[in-house]
């Protein structure tokens, strides 16, 4: 459901355009080729959204810096700049502070200075869903010691926080809460206040003890790994909205908790969270946030975004993937439509679900994807999401013989949207984990892609039984990416009892980078997108393209051919993918992945 964004301004009236001559600002608007800007070019250091700021505003930015912050670095934005110092990320040498615009333009002069960006929004993006991605069902908790469960791993949402209850307990043990940790980095109030939190860690970590206790219950809603340790970080608040500094804070927290707590295992992080990209993942400080917890050794699972269906700018809901999503580290998850079926070939693909290319890098993505359409998991009391839609709260009768038709569940509620589907990556991690704890983040990502089911339709039309609109979606790579997740195959892979020999054990598994062609007109692929010494995904038969990517590749680097609708400089929307701003994410008018609880499910 909710992983989308709204600017850091939405709403209001941004005037006149006053930064001085260097912040000018050429933003292309697809078919349009509108410009706005003003006189002189904008500083290379000044975030591109900057172009709203007033020169008498003062405004939270986080400044980016190429050597660790000292007392030096804050004395001169107290006494030089006239900023206040809010915090420090000492880990992505960074600082928060409040700068009145006026001195923008000079701190970025700093040499020491690498990036300055705004303290942008972000916000936040079981049973029919497990079988769809080949999981084992769990009906029974004491089948057999045998079964997944995620036993000991450590899975950190950094979300909306999580409500504890009976089904975040031990099997059928109340004294048993397995969420060890509660913080937040917005208030002093842990408890999930918007019901996104609580829904997602459901999925990844929900010990359905509601259903244990039901002699014959007609439907379960057993999460991926119910064994799972949770440490739940709050950064959203009661209308799921957060800063970059708070997912910041929290990923540096989880980041210092792992080394604080190493009894807690901590292994899997989840955001099923994100805003639009503004700027190269290179200078983005969320993604050099999520890239840091990476190579601290946790597997990083975030939401592709809920903004397939943003064709403002003619590019069809291409390059509409949110960062962090957009980082090439990470696994990104897009969304799948499982048709409410136990069988995965009754999936189709979602209309919502971002797609890539990413946008200034083009880094191919969603890495994967999962089922996150009317997703049940857990709710969290009075909260916002729950209250405003109370037609997604599911009946008791839905899974109690003898409960009331009409008497609604305190306990599950169904949700859409990528941040579904992310959560169920994320439990897989935590079981993979529990018998392999060696495993790398790398390796898991390339477990993952190398096994995951290619029988998706290569195009489908989806129709929003609503408004009757209806959506026409390719299953190409940037739309489901290597396929949909499958838990059995990945975790019967060969590379698993042998990690000697695994072909990631020194090579980096980042998602490739598409390029565009311009004599042949095609879009390629290349392997190594971040300059890695050793790469993943080599030519050898085990780790080929094919074998990641299936037949969504044509040949070992061509994706697209001159079919595609914006494969050519000729066609609208060409320049939004491959030119270097972002109209839809400058858009006022975009809701984002908020907005996925109100998503009309597509039938």
């Amino acid at each position: 459901m909710a992983s989308g964004l709204h600017l850091c301004r939405q709403g209001k009236d941004p005037g006149p355009i006053t930064m001085t001559r260097k912040l000018h600002i050429a933003i292309l608007l697809g078919a349009l080729a509108a410009t706005v800007g003003i006189a002189g070019p904008r500083h290379p250091k000044l975030a591109v959204d900057f172009e709203n700021t007033k020169m008498d505003e003062t405004v939270d930015v986080i400044i980016q810096y190429n050597e660790p912050i000292t007392g030096t670095h804050i004395r001169t934005l107290q006494q030089r700049h006239g900023a206040r110092h809010k915090r420090t990320f000492q880990f992505i040498n960074s600082a928060l502070a409040s700068v009145p615009a006026s001195e923008l333009e000079r701190l970025a002069e700093d040499p020491t200075v690498v990036h300055i960006s705004p303290d942008r929004v972000v916000e936040g993006t079981l049973d029919y869903a497990t079988s769809a991605v080949n999981y084992m069902p769990l009906d029974n908790y004491l089948v057999s010691n045998s079964l997944w469960k995620g036993a000991g791993v450590g899975i950190v949402f950094i979300d909306s926080g999580i409500a504890a209850g009976l089904n975040f307990d031990g099997y059928l043990t109340p004294s048993l809460n397995r969420i060890v940790d509660a913080e937040s980095m917005i208030d002093n109030d842990p408890y999930d206040r918007y019901g996104h939190g609580t829904h997602v860690a459901g999925i990844a970590a929900g010990m359905d003890n509601v259903t244990a206790n039901i002699s014959n219950p007609k439907r379960s809603f057993w999460g991926i790994a119910p064994d799972a340790t949770i440490i739940s970080i709050k950064v959203l608040n009661a209308s799921g909205a957060g800063s970059d500094s708070a997912v910041i804070a929290g990923i540096n927290r989880a980041i210092a908790l792992k080394t604080l707590h190493p009894e807690w295992k901590i292994r899997v992080m989840n955001l099923s969270l994100g805003r639009p990209v503004f700027e190269s993942y290179k200078l983005d400080p969320l993604c050099q946030a999520v890239e840091k917890a990476w190579k601290a050794g946790i597997f990083v699972v975030v939401a592709a975004g809920n903004n397939g269906r943003n064709n403002s700018a003619n590019n069809n809901g291409y390059g509409t993937i949110t960062a962090p999503a957009n980082d090439p580290y990470v696994m990104t998850v897009g969304a799948v439509n499982g048709k409410a079926s136990l069988d995965r070939n009754a999936s189709v693909l979602t209309s919502y679900s971002s797609k890539g290319p990413t946008l200034i890098d083009h880094i191919v993505k969603p890495d994967i994807v999962a089922p996150g359409n009317r997703v049940v998991s857990y709710l969290s009391p009075t909260s916002t999401l729950p209250t405003t839609y109370p037609a997604n709260v599911i009946m008791t009768s839905a899974y109690d013989s003898t409960g009331s038709s009409t008497a609604p569940s305190p306990y599950y509620v169904t949700l859409s949207g990528t941040s579904m589907a992310a959560p169920l990556v994320s439990g897989l991690a935590a079981v993979l984990y529990e018998y392999y704890p060696t495993l790398k983040p790398d390796q898991v990502k390339a477990l993952m892609m190398k096994n995951a089911w290619r029988g998706l339709p290569k195009s489908y039309t989806a129709v929003d039984p609503v408004t009757g609109a209806t959506f026409n979606i390719n299953g190409d790579v940037f739309s489901v990416g290597a396929g949909m997740l499958d838990c059995w195959l990945t975790f019967q892979d060969p590379a698993l009892q042998n990690l000697g020999s695994f072909p990631s054990a020194v090579g980096s598994a980042a998602s490739p980078i598409a390029y565009y062609d311009a004599i042949s007109n095609t879009v390629k692929m290349n392997l190594n997108s971040t300059g890695a010494t050793s790469v993943t995904w080599g030519t050898s038969v085990t780790w080929g393209t094919s074998v990641i990517w299936g037949t969504n590749v044509s040949g070992s680097s061509v994706i697209w051919g001159t079919s595609v609708t914006w494969g050519t400089s000729t066609v609208a929307g060409f320049s939004v993918i491959w030119g270097t701003t972002s109209p839809w994410a400058l858009s006022s008018t975009l809701s984002g992945e908020a907005s996925a609880v109100s998503i009309n499910g597509e039938n």
